[in-house]
């Protein structure tokens, strides 16, 4: 059995689709009470409450484990759940970490992951950690502002990072889980190409058959919406990566197409799939 946190969100849904559908039994671990797929079981409990995870462990196999934002919060211990993990004989953990992690070691969530990453390496378990960029699902934040009123709002318009579908985390962490071949891996994910929020805006556009008006957003108003969301020390981090990615971060990753054999998914597929909630 694989246990995969975050199980309702944007990695960990396509996520437990595709192991269910490698016919694995597949727990959904989510905070509140969600449809899963078919062939898996879902079951409520709260990251910020290791102990909750016990019975949830179990008998695992294996556990995909992904920080909800409270997490990267300074006083969270998200290394316990790594010891619970072994203490209930899980033998294999996939951390999704950050692209972060190696481009920007000294932010302060950055260097929390790190040592999360540490603490994964030093546990006696087989593991994997994936690092991906920016998401493009994050553009998911401008449904609402699109549906009403044709506007995309966000900070730094014509600075562009490539930003990385979701589904492709997904398929990489799924590989990680089932094949032993990517035990001690790190993989960087990436999309195929950099865009900017402007462009993506777009592509939206272009998906919708009708106008998008872009607004760019000072980092001031971008942060005082992020932190409704997340720690101020996450969207601190976040917004100097987007206002000014360094060499590194712009450039596009194999490791998609390495674990994957295809070239990983452009901004236009997500918007596709996804065009139905910005209209």
């Amino acid at each position: 059995m694989i246990v995969v946190t975050g199980a309702t969100g944007n990695v960990g849904r396509p996520l437990t689709q595709a192991l269910a559908e490698a016919g694995e039994q597949v727990t959904a671990v989510s905070r509140h009470s969600a449809a899963v797929p078919d062939r898996a079981r879902h079951v409520v409990a709260d990251l910020a409450e290791p102990t909750s995870l016990a019975p949830v462990l179990d008998g695992a196999k294996a556990l995909f484990l992904l920080l909800s934002g409270d997490l990267h919060a300074p006083e969270a211990r998200p290394a316990d759940i790594i010891g619970l993990a072994a203490a209930s004989g899980v033998r294999r953990v996939v951390l999704l970490s950050s692209q972060g992690v190696a481009t920007r070691p000294l932010g302060p969530t950055r260097i929390a992951m790190r040592a999360l990453e540490d603490a994964l390496r030093e546990s006696g378990l087989d593991w994997a950690v994936v690092r991906p960029g920016g998401f493009a699902s994050n553009a998911l934040a401008w449904a609402e502002s699109v549906r009403t009123e044709g506007v995309v709002a966000a900070p730094f318009g014509d600075v562009g990072v490539p930003v990385i579908d979701p589904v492709d985390i997904a398929e990489v962490a799924a590989a990680c889980l089932l094949d032993d071949r990517h035990t001690g891996g790190v993989y960087e994910l990436t999309g195929p190409e950099v865009i900017t929020p402007r462009q993506q805006a777009e592509a939206v556009a272009a998906a919708l058959g009708s106008p998008v008006r872009f607004h760019d957003l000072t980092r001031d108003e971008a942060k005082s919406m992020m932190i409704r969301f997340v720690p101020e020390e996450l969207a601190d981090d976040t917004l100097d990566i987007i206002s000014a990615p360094n060499p590194a971060e712009l450039q596009i990753s194999p490791d998609v197409e390495r674990v994957l054999g295809r070239a990983p998914r452009p901004f236009d597929d997500w918007v596709a799939r996804n065009i139905a909630v910005f209209r």
